[in-house]
């Protein structure tokens, strides 16, 4: 019996076919017209959007409203309980940067983080930025950061108010704490300093959303007057700029998903023309980091597909001086690597887990940080200043609140600095965590990270929610989340299926899972639920699926390949109108993925490939689950429209009685709402969704 009882009569998108032909196959499309002709000017003022597009949506949250009212009780229980978990007070540990140490907290019943600095060993903390009473009045609000400049007079920090992701970026005096009048709009969100804090350079978002040029801003000028430092004239590329440790360098790194160049600029001439390091190889990736009079690079170039570390005199850093320093190891990703005065560090992930290896710069020796549980997490987030010993880093598993250590590399000491405390009590000997391998359809063993409550039956009885994503080389971690410790609590299976399109197993797991192996994605993700299904930890008709961004898209793929095996979907910000979207080159973001899915324009196989599992085109006649879609309305990753326009296909198509929802977010973007509580109703929402469909009320 459905748990979706007296439904009002969904909303009916109109049809206003139209007809796309390329490399002489003909389409139609019968809600093209969802998509605003006005959406780059609606990303900055959504009120211009067109009066029936907006009149759709509201019905669709109305009638979405109507088939979870009976869940309002359940939501604001779970965000209890996920706020109960969340000290309110919290602060991070400060990290320190010469005579200071800078770091972050909240505050009781706060939103927005504040951030501040003390004397470097501790005493007053000053109060830099007030992140909540930047928020005051502001429906959405998202902060950037606060970049300090190297004297420590000045912060750059910058927000986004629309959810559109262009940010404002200001100039703080962090003395007095008062704004200077520089105001310079449409970046990226952050920005890098000049050693003498009198400048700084930072990325400019050109009409598609693409970080396409880098400026250099003279603190007290005018935006207008700011230099163009370089401009990416690739459609395909996104830039960034950073800078090193001993402030010598400032890097721009231009890159697309499988393709890297980096420029650099001394900071002894700001202008001085950007120096080439490496020019660009399709294919071939590097990342830099400095290391005095010398600089080492992270790449894959020479097949070291897993990666290798170089080194290169930083005065003549061109390929040809290229010295190799870590070894490519197969299956051994190194996933990033930094340098300090005395050593050399990298995360590295072997088996599915990570470990830290750090590495003597005189001696070479070297040796590792790791940990026995089944399933765990670590985060490397090395030091602020460049001549130390030492470093921090963050551990966490499914069952262990997050630890963090500082770490000394020569004494290799570890000293923790905090526990993540959870106020409402937490016991990790209520719960199991285990790391089992679902066989996949050509004999692959894909990981799937569980975690349950000890008491939890596993007769198939249990429902289960199991995470996916499977794109962009992204390996989803196995940390602790407070949140699903909600679902946990109810008799839920939280499982997180490590699938091909991420590096969870090397840089091969990821290739396996995109463009012409894309469908290994799906068949992986469909191999985990059979698994779990087979093993009795949950059944089929208890499995509620979750995904969002390119994991949405997996939601819609595995929605039309195997409908059966799941008893509802939850399709955050999905992608899946991907055959459409990687048509328009005109839309934000789409010239840069084709590295990852394919180029249908110039490619009639490309067009083929993507048409065969694109969603929105193989959506069918057949009994869909409960599905749930959620939006963004200036959403610039994934465009509202594309929800919008699967839901209506779905309604028009099942021949089930389930609902097919749709919930837009009309003051968000890709990321849903800004605030740390704001974001935890989302979740509640979601997981009420879930525990619904598990006629678990």
């Amino acid at each position: 019996m459905s748990v979706f009882k007296n439904l009002p009569t969904p909303p009916a998108a109109p049809k206003k076919t139209i007809t796309d032909t390329r490399h002489g196959i003909s389409r139609s499309d019968d809600y093209a017209w969802l998509r605003a002709d006005n959406w780059q000017a609606m990303f900055k003022d959504p009120s211009i959007l067109a009066p029936e597009i907006r009149t759709h949506l509201e019905a669709e949250n109305a009638y979405m409203n109507a088939a979870m009212a009976d869940t309002k009780e359940l939501q604001k229980v779970l965000f209890g309980e996920m706020k109960g978990r969340i000290k309110e007070d919290d602060s991070s540990v400060p990290v320190k940067d010469g005579p200071y140490a800078y770091g972050t907290l909240f505050v009781t019943g706060g939103e927005q983080p504040h951030y501040f600095r003390e004397a470097r060993d501790g005493g007053d903390r000053k109060l830099l930025l007030n992140g909540d009473k930047e928020n005051e009045g502001k429906s959405y609000f998202r902060l950037s950061g606060l970049d300090h400049s190297t004297d420590h007079s000045r912060g750059i920090w910058g927000y986004d108010d629309k959810g559109s992701e262009y940010f404002t970026l200001k100039v703080r005096d962090l003395e007095t704490g008062e704004d200077l009048a520089d105001v310079l709009e449409n970046t990226g969100g952050g920005g890098v300093w000049a050693p003498d804090g009198k400048s700084f350079f930072y990325t400019l978002q050109d009409e598609n959303h693409r970080p396409s040029k880098i400026f250099h801003h003279i603190v007290g000028t005018p935006q207008s007057q700011d230099r163009l430092v370089y401009e990416e004239e690739d459609a395909g590329f996104f830039m960034g700029v950073g800078g090193s440790l001993l402030d010598d360098y400032i890097f721009i790194d231009i890159h697309d998903h499988e393709t890297s160049e980096y420029r650099i600029i001394p900071t002894s001439d700001l202008t001085a023309e950007p120096k080439l390091v490496a020019e660009r190889e399709t294919g071939i990736e590097y990342e830099m980091t400095e290391g005095g009079d010398v600089f080492y690079i992270l790449t894959n170039d020479g097949d070291a597909k897993d990666f290798k570390i170089m080194e290169t005199p930083a005065d003549k850093p061109g390929k040809e001086n290229w010295r190799e320093v870590v070894a490519h190891k197969p299956g051994t990703l190194i996933l990033n690597h930094m340098a300090y005065a005395r050593h050399l560090i990298w995360l590295e992930r072997k088996d599915g887990l990570p470990r830290i290896i750090i590495r003597d710069r005189h001696s070479g020796e070297e040796h590792s940080i790791a940990f026995e549980e089944e399933a765990y997490s670590l985060g490397l987030q090395g030091a602020a200043e460049y001549d130390t010993d030492v470093i921090r880093f963050s551990y966490s598993s499914m069952t262990t609140p997050s630890q963090l250590y500082d770490y000394n590399m020569v004494t290799r000491e570890r000293t923790l600095l905090k526990t993540q405390e959870v106020p409402s009590g937490h016991n990790p000997a209520d719960y199991v965590t285990r790391r089992v391998f679902a066989p996949a359809w050509d004999g692959e063993q894909v990981p799937v990270t569980l975690l349950y409550r000890k008491d939890t039956p596993l007769d198939g009885s249990a429902p289960c929610l199991l995470y996916g994503y499977g794109a962009y080389g992204i390996a989803i971690p196995a940390g602790f989340n407070t949140n699903c410790l909600s679902l946990a609590d109810r008799g839920f299976v939280y499982a997180i299926a490590h699938i091909r399109g991420g590096k969870d197993k090397g840089f091969s797991w990821y290739e396996d899972g995109k463009m012409e192996k894309k469908t290994n994605t799906f068949r992986d993700f469909i191999a985990a639920a059979d698994y779990l299904n087979e093993q009795k930890f949950t059944s089929y008709a208890k499995i509620i699926a979750e995904g969002g961004s390119a994991g949405g898209m997996l939601m819609g793929a595995v929605a039309n390949m195997a409908p059966e095996k799941f008893a509802g979907i939850i399709a955050a910000v999905p992608f899946v109108d991907v055959l459409n979207t990687m048509l328009d080159d005109t839309l934000p973001l789409t010239p840069p993925e084709w590295p990852e899915w394919g180029n249908p324009i110039d490619s009639k196989e490309e067009y083929e490939q993507i048409a065969a599992y694109s969603p929105y085109d193989n959506v069918g006649e057949k009994p869909y689950p409960p599905i749930l879609a959620l939006g963004g309305l200036t959403d610039p990753r994934v465009t509202y429209w594309e929800p919008a326009k699967w839901v209506a296909k779905l309604r028009d198509k099942t021949t089930g009685d389930a609902p097919i929802l749709l919930k837009t977010n009309m003051d968000a973007g890709h990321g849903g709402a800004s605030g740390r509580f704001q974001r935890l109703e989302e979740v509640a929402f979601e997981y009420s969704f879930a525990i619904k469909v598990a006629d678990r009320m």
